[in-house]
């Protein structure tokens, strides 16, 4: 299955990468100016979707923009078929398709695709992490203040939803540097092959969540919410790091 996957997120992402740069409707869900859909956001999950209904017609789907396909079987496909379409929309080259597939409510297998980079993250439960044929690994990094972090915010930021405001002040004063790249499924993969040492996030969903968690788990790493324990990928607070910095990140999250 992970090939097919890979395979499926590699067409999606194709799409995706040749549209870059040219032009494409643009809509504003839920009356969020923040909160964008692209055309070719709708093009790739089609694709991904068809797929999954033409080689696996009896497995649920659970995708960003096309809702819920349900049925009796008790695997679950999880699609973010354009994550990052804010940077997308602005010719900002920095997004990724992301695909997970749990069964029995457990992730076994995920796929992100970093589209304009070529990189293609993988893991299957219990296999291991790997950045195209590398095996990728979480850093060994100890230290909060020598740490490069990185957080993303949610759509309602300015209702300043869990202390958002505060928590990335907190972040900022103590790490080396925090950035925000607009699509938390590569900031997963940056964990998981070493370049962050932690991520934080609000109000994501599952589709932001079922392959990253499953990719840095599989390097070595950890995932919670703020108070350290584990998570579905339903959970609202999110939480993913080496592992050595953890604890930390848990005490700076919970300071204001």
């Amino acid at each position: 299955m992970i090939n097919d996957i890979i395979q499926i997120a590699k067409e999606a992402g194709g799409i995706i990468r040749n549209a870059h740069g040219t032009k494409f409707s643009v809509e504003v869900k839920s009356n969020n100016l923040k909160n964008l859909v692209t055309e070719i956001d709708k093009k790739s999950e089609k694709t991904i979707t068809e797929f999954i209904r033409k080689n696996y017609p009896t497995h649920n789907i659970l995708a960003e923009e096309g809702g819920e396909h349900k049925s009796s079987s008790e695997y679950l496909w999880v699609i973010d078929p354009l994550d990052g379409t804010t940077n997308f929309a602005h010719g900002l080259p920095i997004f990724s398709v992301s695909i997970g597939v749990q069964y029995k409510n457990e992730t076994v297998a995920g796929v992100v695709y970093d589209v304009m980079r070529d990189v293609l993250y993988s893991a299957e439960k219990g296999s291991g992490a790997y950045e195209n044929e590398k095996r990728i690994t979480v850093n060994s990094n100890h230290s909060i203040e020598e740490s490069l972090l990185v957080t993303g915010f949610p759509y309602n930021v300015a209702e300043n939803p869990e202390k958002v405001f505060e928590r990335f002040i907190e972040m900022l004063k103590v790490a080396r540097a925090v950035r925000r790249l607009g699509s938390a499924a590569i900031d997963f993969c940056y964990v998981a092959n070493g370049v962050f040492d932690g991520f934080w996030e609000v109000h994501l969903n599952p589709w932001d969540i079922c392959a990253g968690k499953l990719i840095v788990e599989e390097a070595g790493g950890k995932v919670t919410d703020f108070n350290g324990n584990s998570i579905s990928i339903f959970n609202k607070t999110i939480l993913s790091t080496n592992g050595k910095i953890h604890n930390k990140m848990i005490e700076l999250l919970n300071k204001v």
